[in-house]
């Protein structure tokens, strides 16, 4: 019965990456295009949960994987439009080949010490890495990075890949065929002693395997995947430059694991659905775009720290219960002063950003409707009390939530 529903699941999935760019609503270019960035970061934010979230490697550098099969991947596609008969959707393998083949001689030694070591070496090798794509042009095409184009190939079946729904399909196979490759790697013994490496390395070594094998499988893995990535970016964008193997990048897939929730494998998923969603729609509308991504990264870490999938499964699991009209209830109370506190912030957030980074447009601006005077104190008078009465309103309503979920644990337990 497992089986069946778990078969039910992926059939579902597959039908779903089906469907989706013929969605109404979804049927643009631009919002294909989205989805297909989506389609790319989620195959990168699997990577990275493999290391981190299954195996416990909190890595800094992981973009030097995705970067690497990036520029393995335009290269290739270069011998394509030279000649080379290839069709554009195996392009790909070239950049999981890349990760893959980085991802041993990096992981040889960076493998050999976990924790904070880890960290630090896999920040090094990611500034290394980063460094010596603005020395080697030759390869990395300096600034301007490596070019190729994906409708100058042998058409398969037809297709030229010229239109944004060809590429899509190309990246939803590719994450589908990913997910398949991960959720069963993480069912054979390698998978499962992963977990017992996060979860107790010395546990794992007194039973007589070896933790830094383990890790160094994982990382491997984890690197083809990121380059697999890597060579998907490359065919969506027709171009891969020094900023794919930035610490930005490496940043950006450690937000979408996080937010999503570490160690799940649908969080990653939905944590790269989220992140790519906010930074596409966020950077249209605000200059600040990064640093509300990094507000919510903290307080997805210090209010949920199993992430979004954490959150919804806690509320999944009482949805049929008598407890969630209460948690409801306690919801409803406690929205009113967190909308206050963040119309708040926003206006302080959006008004400073006006006087600092776009002063030659004048101190008058609109925002929700509004307009301000920012060389006026008043506006920044307002914000500030709606700011603290806000989380003056919510510490205090606060306690009502927990109040709530409390009783939601001990129905549970009853």
């Amino acid at each position: 019965m497992r089986t069946a529903r778990g078969r039910a699941w992926w059939i579902a999935g597959a039908l779903l990456l089906a469907l989706l760019p013929w969605i109404p609503g979804l049927q643009s270019d631009s919002t294909r295009s989205l989805l297909t960035q989506m389609g790319i970061a989620a195959v990168f934010a699997l990577s990275y949960n493999l290391l981190l979230g299954q195996t416990g490697l909190l890595s800094f550098g992981h973009a030097v994987y995705f970067g690497l099969g990036g520029y393995g991947a335009i290269h290739l596609l270069r011998a394509v439009n030279g000649g080379l008969p290839l069709p554009v959707p195996l392009v790909p393998l070239g950049g999981a080949a890349v990760g893959l083949f980085f991802g041993i001689v990096f992981g040889a030694f960076t493998t050999r010490r976990a924790g904070t070591i880890f960290a630090l070496i896999s920040l090094g090798v990611g500034e290394m890495v980063h460094a010596a794509s603005l020395m080697l042009p030759g390869f990395f095409g300096g600034e301007e990075g490596i070019t190729a184009s994906r409708t100058r190939t042998p058409h398969l079946a037809g297709l030229d890949f010229g239109s944004q729904v060809q590429v899509y399909y190309v990246v939803a196979a590719w994450l589908f065929l990913a997910a398949l490759v991960i959720h069963h790697f993480l069912r054979t013994p390698v998978g499962r002693l992963c977990n017992a490496v996060r979860d107790n390395p010395e546990r794992v070594e007194f039973i007589g395997y070896n933790p830094q094998r383990i890790r160094f499988i994982a990382f491997a893995l984890s690197g083809a995947l990121a380059g697999l990535a890597g060579g998907l970016h490359a065919i969506n964008y027709e171009i891969v430059a020094s900023e794919a193997l930035s610490d930005a990048r490496s940043g950006a897939v450690l937000l979408m694991v996080y937010v999503g929730g570490a160690g799940h494998f649908v969080g990653a998923i939905l944590g790269a659905i989220a992140i790519t969603w906010l930074q596409v729609s966020l950077s249209d509308y605000t200059a600040a775009w990064m640093l509300y991504l990094g507000l919510l990264f903290m307080g997805i870490v210090l209010v949920a720290p199993a992430g979004l999938i954490g959150v919804a499964l806690a509320h999944l699991k009482v949805l049929r219960t008598r407890a969630l009209a209460p948690i409801l209830r306690a919801y409803a109370v406690v929205a009113v002063p967190t909308l206050a506190a963040a119309l708040g912030a926003i206006l302080l957030i959006e008004m400073a950003y006006r006087r600092s980074t776009d002063p030659e447009s004048g101190p008058v601006m609109k925002l929700f409707g509004l307009r301000m005077d920012t060389s006026s104190p008043w506006p920044w008078v307002a914000s500030l009390a709606l700011l603290a009465i806000g989380i003056l309103a919510f510490r205090r309503a606060w306690p009502r939530v927990d109040a709530a979920w409390a009783e939601a644990a001990v129905a549970d337990h009853g």
